[in-house]
């Protein structure tokens, strides 16, 4: 497909933010002129503990001065606090054990109310609700439940508390398959008396009427409670004060067209589904109004979220544009698309500065996408927020202006750790890349910039993604946008390569470093201006056989040589020691250069990136293979080349510009790959992180520019650029 160039809104650069840095402030894309929130902090789980331990955050509420939040830790089998007194810099507030595995808690003026499962098996449930005092954190009471809970809301009256008892499926038995006894029902407390009466919700549904299993409660100002039956694709509401269903009704089924709907290594919306809601999320918007989150389970899911009135019918529904503005901004997840998609898994409700706001947590996508509801019926997107990954709590105080959202996802192996995100209000620096057109992306593993075209980046897409394609990207818009793509071919059919490295060629075209793996070679790819592949070069037999699966991850173009940085070092090579290959196109032969990497605290560092500043002089991403706090090495290095050399010398290296503040400047988890590096024709240096397509990561793109100059936002855009500067200022 050729490149396209089509209409983008073109924003002036704003102020350079600290360390001469701007990294791209939204405009068109998921942003407006309205009152918007920024990430103020993340906050990792295992703060309250220590780093070995698994600690998650599911569920999270705020106590009622607004100052400490409170997360279900359910591998640990307590509460976890955070102390936000100071939202930016929260600080560990310790745990508490609550017997058992917290599913959900809120709170009622000073009293906690942890919703716990102490099931010993799935056909025997048990769970009680635990109550706190915040203060002392002393255990008031507990409360019998009689199954096993998984929702727990408190009436804005202060009257009723719900807990939503699931009793959920054992889905190794007849692969989950509805009915299984025994049926759950919804719990109601009467704070005067602090007594529990069950009401029935058996018989409701289409689905498995005698197996309801409640995912979700919210009650509105009349003391009645909204409950979703996820795997039954119904919902009913109760009368909390009578203890009786006052209505209920099928949450019906929708189609959705121009979604992906197949798990094959690229993103193609051209496809429609048709599938029950499964709502899991429920929240009342107003007395008469409640919002879905339709995750889907257990056989549906339909990609968006929901408006309802009371009496069952739909007043908006979202189709295909979550998953749209998922495609936007980089956080679709392709290896989703034959289940779910981005899995929408709750919603919150608050009024925020007079503005009512709807806030839906993608779980599969890792981010919170927010919506004004001033008018119901036409529910507006204002912004995305990136969260941690997989999100499943979120919760606001109005207050205080915060949003809290608790992602569960504990992974430490690939150092993805369950975390509380922070948010207020104010511009943040999400998203600072998006595309137009709907132009699918995600792995921006390379910079490169377009001879001729001062205002112009290319970037390739690496080997998560099939076939590989050539993104280019337009830096005059805030944020920067991709406006084309051009798909890579060999003999006339699309090519998927590990693309690591890219380079426009000022001769047209381009050159691809491919990294190689167990089975692949690494290569050097020779592409025309249409993307089809004129050249295939690989390394010599003695470097092949020695390089690692790490190998080329970054290639430029300085007059008849290709150069190429290999990422970690040879099997024959010291350890300490990467290489830097040059290839003559002239005669075909190769030389090495030495390059000292820096030793890294935990796991290892390499090379990802290789720039051209001049003739003799060029730029690395030197970077370790961690994430989030254990990150320590992002560093852009510079180094000279001999005029002439022999052998295998290692050349000195010079520190140009230190990236690991840029990547924590917008409070989220630190990236791992920081992969691309350019220099634009207008002077300005940018860099770009590869998300890694959403598999065991975050998913969040960040974009930074290097070196804009703080009185860009006054300069024409027409007007050539008068400042250069350093390309990478201290």
């Amino acid at each position: 497909m050729p490149l396209r160039r089509t209409t983008s809104a073109v924003a002036l650069m704003g102020l350079a933010a600290a360390l001469n840095v701007a990294p791209g402030a939204a405009s068109a894309h998921g942003r407006t002129h309205d009152a918007e929130f920024r990430r103020l902090a993340t906050f990792p789980a295992y703060l309250n503990s220590s780093i070995g331990d698994a600690a998650a955050a599911e569920i999270s509420t705020v106590t009622a001065d607004g100052r400490t939040v409170v997360y279900t830790d359910s591998p640990g089998k307590r509460l976890g606090f955070a102390d936000i007194t100071d939202p930016a810099a929260p600080k560990p507030g310790g745990t508490l054990a609550v017997g058992g595995e917290p599913t959900s808690v809120a709170h009622l003026g000073h009293l906690l109310l942890a919703a716990v499962n102490t099931r010993t098996s799935f056909t025997s449930p048990s769970g009680k609700l635990v109550v706190v005092d915040d203060r002392t954190r002393a255990v008031v009471r507990e409360i019998d439940l009689g199954g096993q809970p998984d929702s727990v809301a408190v009436a804005p009256s202060g009257r009723y508390i719900a807990v939503a008892i699931e009793n959920e499926r054992d889905e190794d038995v007849d692969d989950g398959a509805l009915p299984q006894s025994p049926a759950g029902y919804l719990s109601v407390i009467d704070t005067r008396t602090w007594k529990a009466s069950a009401v029935s919700l058996s018989g409701l549904s289409s689905v498995a009427p005698s197996d309801p299993e409640p995912e979700y409660v919210s009650i509105n100002a009349r003391d009645e409670a909204v409950v979703s039956l996820q795997e039954n694709n119904h919902i009913a509401v109760v009368s909390l004060r009578n203890k009786t269903v006052i209505n209920h009704f099928s949450a019906g089924s929708v189609t959705v067209s121009g979604v992906d709907t197949l798990d094959d290594s690229q993103i193609v919306l051209n496809g429609t589904i048709t599938a029950k809601r499964e709502p899991d999320g429920v929240a009342w918007i107003s007395d008469d109004l409640f919002a879905s989150a339709n995750e889907g389970d257990y056989e549906g899911g339909s990609r968006g979220w929901t408006i309802f009135d009371r009496g069952g019918k739909v007043v908006w529904d979202a189709g295909n544009s979550l998953e749209h503005i998922a495609v936007e901004h980089g956080l679709y997840p392709d290896g989703r698309s034959d289940a779910k998609g981005i899995e929408p898994e709750n919603v919150a409700f608050a009024r925020i500065n007079g503005v009512p706001y709807v806030f839906v947590n993608a779980e599969r996508g890792n981010f919170t996408a927010v919506y004004d509801v001033s008018d119901p019926r036409r529910p507006r997107f204002t912004q995305i927020l990136p969260t941690a990954a997989g999100p499943e709590g979120v919760v606001a105080v109005p207050s205080r202006g915060l949003l809290i959202v608790s992602s569960e996802t504990e992974d430490p192996a690939v150092n993805l750790r369950g975390a509380v995100n922070i948010y207020g209000l104010g511009h943040g620096q999400f998203p600072s890349i998006v595309s137009e057109d709907l132009i699918p992306w995600g792995t921006l593993g390379a910079l490169s910039a377009v001879p001729g075209k001062s205002s112009q980046l290319v970037s390739v897409t690496d080997a998560a993604y099939s076939p590989t394609r050539i993104l280019s990207i337009d830096v005059r818009s805030t944020p920067a946008t991709i406006v084309g793509q051009r798909t890579v071919t060999k003999d006339g059919k699309p090519v998927g390569y590990d693309a690591e490295g890219l380079v426009a060629r000022k001769a047209g075209g381009y050159w691809l470093g491919v990294e190689g793996s167990a089975t692949k070679p690494n290569l050097l790819v020779r592409l025309n201006a249409a993307g089809a592949v004129q050249q295939e070069i690989g390394f010599p037999a003695d470097i092949a056989a020695a390089v690692t699966t790490n190998g080329i991850e970054g290639v430029a173009e300085v007059g008849d040589y290709v150069w190429v940085a290999v990422q970690r070092s040879l099997k024959t090579d010291p350890q300490t020691i990467n290489r830097i290959g040059r290839y003559d196109t002239r005669t075909g032969e190769w030389a090495w250069l030495g390059y000292p990497v820096d030793a890294a605290p935990l796991g290892w560092s390499g090379l990802s990136e290789l720039v051209a500043v001049d003739g003799n002089t060029f730029a690395v991403i030197e970077r370790d293979n961690q994430r989030g706090p254990q990150a320590s090495i992002k560093k852009i290095y510079e180094f000279d080349v001999p005029a002439t050399w022999t052998g295998f010398p290692t050349v000195p290296k010079r520190l140009a510009k230190d990236l690991l503040p840029l990547l924590k400047s917008d409070h989220g988890w630190v990236q791992d790959k920081i992969e691309g590096l350019a220099i634009a024709g207008n002077g300005h240096a940018y860099a770009v992180t590869d998300n890694d397509a959403l598999d065991d990561a975050t998913g969040e793109t960040q974009f930074f520019r290097l070196n804009q100059p703080p009185d860009m936002a006054l300069m024409p855009m027409s007007a050539p650029c008068q400042w250069l500067g350093s390309h990478w200022p201290a």
